[in-house]
Order: structure tokens, then C-alpha cells, then sequence
């Protein structure tokens, strides 16, 4: 009983305070826009200012105060606080690996479209942004803003390169060099988009491949390392206060603590030594 009160009190306050935030435009307003940037780096890749970030951690830390308080008090809400900031930042930095791996994957079907377009006659300032019809998400995306860059006067070389290194990604660069070959060159620029989308797509079913004869290793290699944890989290269903009397002691938290860490390190080996490079 004490537990179940405990739950309906807690979820009556989460109600509470949603009420008392949608009360308040300017608190609605202040949310929508620190949740904002975070947003549209998933969106469109945005890198958030300094300003943006700041307002992002702070009510990062919020939340991190008002759910571990909830849960288990002060000496939850503390480390999460401490720790929020930091989460903010991871968020937005894995939105935008995300938006480039997105853009990556897409690149056969984007040389694909410039080649169309290509081959129907335009010139490749123009083939670019038309591309963006025939493409949704982030490559429409970028193809979008690259016209928007070259209609305002930008010259297609520096509109690229300006791209690339936006992207940041090896299989950008060698995207855009494609597409400026033809400016040093001469030749065949939607032959050389076709057969560069060709070898573009045998790269990702390579990829693809090597991820899923992994797949069951690297499942089993997780599942060691979160043993523990779910072995502790079981032993305080079955025991309550285990896990207390455990940190409680000195010895114990030292041990703990040693073990946490092994814990990490296994976790971030078996991420480093299963990852698929693309």
C-alpha cells in the first residue's frame, strides 16, 4: 500500500505540473524552445548556439531534479542534475550522427536524381536543387539548402565545398569531388554519378551484411554486461534494502564502484570492437 500510494502521488504530481506549465503560455513558450534546437538537429542537421545549448541543459537539469527527486529523493536528484548538462550535449551530438549517417545511406539515390536531372538537360547548378523533389528527409534536406546557397549568388564550387565541410563525412567528400570532377576534367558527369551510386549502394549491403552476421554477438556481449545490474535490481525486488545495506558500507561501494567501472569499460570495448566502418 505505501508503495502503491507513493506511485499515484508521484503520477498526480507529473499531472499537476503539466497542468500548471500548459497554464502558462510563456512556460510553453520557454519549453518549445529550448526543446527546439534539439529538434531540428535531427531534422536538419542544426548545430545548436551556445545560447541554445545553455537553455537546453537547464531544463535537461530540470527534469533530472524533479524525476529523481521523485524517485528516490536527493541523493538521486543530485547526480542527475550534475549529469544532465552533459546528456543535453550528448543528445544533440547523437541527433546529428544520425542526420549524417541518413544523408550517407541516401547518397546513391541523390547521385541517382542529379544523374536524371543531368541527363534531361540541365546544367548541374540546376540539377542539384531538382533533385530535392525526387528525395525526402535529410538529403532533400541538404539538396534544399544547396539551392538555396546557389540562388543567392553562391558559385556552385563553393555552394559544394561549403557542404562538405558542413558534412564532415568521407563519403561527402567523395560525393562532391564526383561532382566537381567534371569542372577539371570534362566527361561523362551522369555516368559517373551512376556507377559512383552503383558503388555507393554495394558499399551499404556490404555494411549491412557485416552488421547482421554480428548481430548475435554483439546481443550476447550486452546482455553479459547488463547481467549484474539486472541481478542486483532483482535481489532488491526479492530483498528490499539490499542494495542500501550494499552502498551503506564502505568496503561494499568501493567494490561497487570498482565493478561499475569494469562494467563500462566492457561496454564501450564491445561497442568499439563490433562496430561495422563504413
Amino acid at each position: 500500500m505505501p508503495t502503491l500510494g507513493g506511485a499515484l502521488a508521484g503520477g498526480l504530481l507529473a499531472l499537476a505540473a503539466r497542468e500548471a506549465v500548459l497554464a502558462s503560455p510563456a512556460a510553453v513558450s520557454w519549453v518549445r524552445e529550448a526543446v527546439e534546437p534539439l529538434l531540428r538537429a535531427g531534422r536538419e542537421g542544426y548545430a545548436p548556439s551556445t545560447r541554445e545549448r545553455r537553455r537546453l541543459a537547464a531544463l535537461a537539469m530540470a527534469v533530472a531534479v524533479a524525476g529523481g527527486w521523485l524517485l528516490a529523493g536527493t541523493k538521486v536528484a543530485l547526480p542527475l542534475a550534475v549529469a544532465a548538462p552533459a546528456a543535453a550535449g550528448w543528445a544533440i551530438s547523437s541527433r546529428r550522427r544520425r542526420y549524417r549517417r541518413a544523408v550517407e545511406r541516401s547518397l546513391p539515390e541523390v547521385a541517382t536524381a542529379v544523374a536524371d536531372s543531368l541527363s534531361a538537360g540541365r546544367s548541374l547548378r540546376a540539377s542539384l536543387p531538382a533533385a530535392a523533389a525526387y528525395l525526402d528527409g535529410p538529403p532533400a534536406a541538404e539538396l534544399v539548402r544547396l539551392g538555396a546557397e546557389l540562388d543567392l549568388g553562391a558559385p556552385t564550387a563553393a555552394a559544394i565545398d561549403a557542404w562538405r565541410r558542413r558534412m564532415r563525412s568521407e563519403r561527402v567528400d567523395a560525393f562532391a569531388a564526383a561532382l566537381l570532377s567534371q569542372r577539371l576534367a570534362g566527361g561523362d558527369l551522369a555516368g559517373l554519378l551512376r556507377r559512383f551510386a552503383g558503388g555507393a549502394a554495394e558499399r551499404d549491403r556490404v555494411a549491412e551484411d557485416a552488421r547482421s552476421a554480428t548481430a548475435q554477438a554483439r546481443f550476447t556481449g550486452l546482455l553479459v554486461v547488463a547481467m549484474p545490474t539486472g541481478g542486483a535490481l532483482f535481489a532488491e525486488l526479492l530483498e528490499p534494502g539490499f542494495l542500501g545495506k550494499l552502498l551503506g558500507s564502505t568496503a561494499s561501494a568501493a567494490m561497487l564502484a570498482v565493478a561499475a567501472a569494469l562494467q563500462l569499460a566492457g561496454f564501450l570495448a564491445i561497442q568499439r570492437l563490433s562496430r561495422v566502418v563504413e
